[in-house]
C-alpha cells in the first residue's frame, strides 16, 4: 500500500458522519483519503452522499483493519479523523497507528471508558510526540463543552450541570455503541474530583428544555465525554451530563431496549456479548437516517454552571446536531495543518483549539445561533 499524498485521512468514511466530514473537509478545500474496509461502500457514498464532491481533491482507500495496514496507510499524512465505533473496540488500532505514523487523531466518540483508556494509556505517548489525541470532538460533547466555557470565563464556579438534546434518531453506528457501552462499561459524573458510578437502574430523568414549557426525558449516555475533560481543570470539582432527543416515545423505549439486550447477553463471553448487541442493534436501526432538516433537526446545549457565591447559564440553540459533527471535524484538521494545537497528548476539541474558534466556526456555516449567556454574581 503506498504512502498517504494527502494530508488529511477520514478512516470510516462511508458510514453517515463520515461522510458529512468529507463533505465539509471539501468546504475547507482540504485534500482527503475517503478510507475504510469496503471500497465499493466508499465509491458509493463519496459519489451519491456527499454534495459537491466532484470539486474535491480526494482519493479512496481500502484498508484492512490493522495496526500495520493503517500505519502504512497514514504515513505521509498529518491527521486522522476517525469515525469508526464503538471506539473501544475498533479504536486502538487507529490510535497505534497515528502514534506509529505521527499523525494527529481525532474520533467523533461519546464512549467514556475509551476516553479513560486513552487517557491513562495513551496521552503521555502522543504528548511526547507533539501530537494530538482528541477523542470525542463532536456536536453531543463539544458544543456543550463551549457553552461549559462560556460560564466558566466567570470565576468561582466550580459545578457544572449540563443538558444536550437534539431532534432526530441515532446512527446504526450511534445505535450499536449505546447498546455495547451499556452492556459492557459504567457510566460516571464527576464528584469532588473523582469519578462516581451513575446508578445503573435509575431509568429516565426529567428536564426542562430552554425554550419550551414541555418537560422531556433524558439519560446520561455513558457518563459523556464531560466529566473527563474537566477532571483535570483546576477550576472544576462536579460535572453531570445527561442528554436525550426530543422525540418522547423513542426516549421511552431505549430504556427497556437496553435492558431487554442486557437480560439476553447476561453471562456471554465479552465476543459473543457483543456480537449478539450488534445484531440486536441492527435490529433497531439497520437504516441510514435520512440527511438532516435544520427545520427538524433542532439542538439545544444547555450549561447551568455554580459555586458557592456566582451563577451562570450557557444555552446554545442550534440545528444539524450531525451536520456539527462533521464541521468540528473537518475545522480541527484545518487548524493543524496551519498550527500546533494549543495543547498536545489527551485534550479536548475547546482545549486544542480554544472555545471562541470552535463557536466562531459553527456560526459560520449557520449551525448555531450566539450563545444566551446569563451570570449572577
Amino acid at each position: 500500500m503506498s504512502k498517504s499524498k494527502k494530508p488529511v485521512v477520514v478512516y470510516g468514511a462511508s458510514g453517515y458522519t463520515g461522510r458529512l466530514v468529507c463533505e465539509y473537509l471539501r468546504e475547507y478545500n482540504l485534500p482527503f483519503v475517503a478510507a475504510g474496509r469496503s471500497k465499493d461502500k466508499l465509491e458509493d457514498a463519496m459519489k451519491s452522499h456527499v454534495p459537491g464532491i466532484e470539486t474535491a481533491s480526494y482519493e479512496i482507500v481500502e484498508v484492512p483493519h490493522t495496526v500495520d495496514a493503517l500505519t502504512e496507510l497514514f504515513k505521509g499524512a498529518s491527521v486522522v479523523l476517525n469515525t469508526v465505533g464503538p471506539f473501544a473496540k475498533f479504536g486502538p488500532e487507529v490510535v497505534q497507528a497515528c502514534l506509529a505514523a505521527k499523525c494527529h487523531y481525532t474520533d467523533t466518540t461519546g464512549e467514556q471508558d475509551w476516553l479513560i483508556t486513552l487517557d491513562e494509556q495513551y496521552s503521555a505517548k502522543f504528548d511526547a510526540a507533539g501530537l494530538l489525541l482528541s477523542p470525542g470532538l463532536a456536536q453531543m460533547y463539544t458544543t456543550g463543552e463551549i457553552a461549559a466555557q462560556l460560564c466558566l470565563e466567570t470565576p468561582g464556579l466550580d459545578t457544572l450541570d449540563i443538558a444536550v438534546f437534539w431532534g432526530g434518531s441515532p446512527t446504526i453506528a450511534s445505535t450499536q455503541t449505546i447498546l455495547v457501552n451499556a452492556a459492557m462499561a459504567k457510566a460516571y459524573y464527576l464528584e469532588q474530583n473523582n469519578y462516581v458510578e451513575w446508578q445503573p437502574d435509575a431509568g429516565l430523568y426529567s428536564l426542562s428544555i430552554p425554550g419550551q414549557h414541555e418537560a422531556a426525558l433524558a439519560l446520561p449516555w455513558g457518563g459523556t465525554s464531560h466529566p473527563v475533560w474537566f477532571k483535570k481543570d483546576p477550576r472544576v470539582s462536579n460535572v453531570k451530563v445527561l442528554g436525550g432527543v426530543f422525540n418522547k416515545p423513542l426516549m421511552l423505549g431505549v430504556p427497556q431496549i437496553v435492558a431487554a439486550a442486557l437480560k439476553a447477553t447476561e453471562g456471554m463471553n465479552p465476543d459473543d456479548r457483543y456480537a449478539a448487541l450488534a445484531k440486536t442493534a441492527a435490529g433497531v436501526m439497520n437504516s441510514m437516517p435520512p440527511r438532516e432538516n435544520p427545520r427538524i433537526n433542532k439542538s439545544v446545549d444547555s450549561v447551568h454552571a455554580s459555586g458557592p457565591l456566582a451563577r451562570a447559564h450557557c444555552v446554545i440553540f442550534g440545528n444539524c446536531n450531525y451536520k456539527q459533527t462533521g464541521m468540528l471535524q473537518a475545522f480541527a484538521a484545518a487548524s493543524l495543518l496551519q498550527q500546533p494545537p494549543r495543547r498536545a497528548g489527551f485534550a479536548s476539541g475547546c482545549q486544542a483549539f480554544g472555545h471562541h474558534e470552535l463557536l466562531g466556526a459553527l456560526r459560520s456555516f449557520g449551525l448555531v445561533q450566539a450563545p444566551v449567556l446569563t451570570v449572577h454574581r
